[in-house]
């Protein structure tokens, strides 16, 4: 089996997983509350908020704390001339190959919170798929969507 792939995505990432873990627990909180409002309407048992907040303390540890830090850990990427190298997963680690040949186009995106960390997402189409690279420094997101824009162009020249 080969190496893993040698480039990782930035530290900025894990803040960004961290803050979108954040979201997703303060609506879940939001839920919680409207739960324990029903309980007290209906006059139901008391335990039924400590199993809520039991669940909102687990899923806040979870999707803030380990999660993205497991997910940052595991997602790496490599350009090569012939083709690009992508591995993530959380309990299972996908590696996945795409040949030059197949990219069709290559975009980057970046939303408002990424914008804040000064990230960008590269998204690679092919003709089944698109694979993205996540939380990438601006700066090298262009720069790679470039070189691989270059290198596509090339691998096809070459068929």
């Amino acid at each position: 089996m080969r190496a893993q792939p040698a480039n990782r995505i930035s530290p900025k990432g894990l803040k960004v997983w961290r803050l979108y873990g954040i979201i997703q627990t303060i609506i879940l909180a939001l839920v919680a509350i409207g739960g324990g409002v029903l309980v007290y309407i209906f006059d139901w048992p008391w335990w039924i908020y400590l199993i809520e907040v039991g669940v909102l303390i687990v899923f806040a540890y979870f999707m803030i704390l380990l999660f993205p830090k497991v997910r940052w850990m595991r997602w790496r990427y490599e350009v090569r001339e012939s083709e690009i190298e992508l591995q993530h997963g959380l309990f299972v680690v996908k590696r996945t190959l795409i040949p030059m040949v197949r990219v069709q186009h290559v975009d980057t995106s970046q939303g408002p919170i990424l914008r804040k960390y000064g990230l960008a997402e590269i998204s690679i189409s092919t003709a089944a798929t698109v694979h993205t690279i996540p939380a990438l420094i601006m700066v090298e997101a262009d720069e790679l969507r470039g070189r691989i824009s270059v290198l596509a162009r090339v691998a096809e020249d070459d068929v």
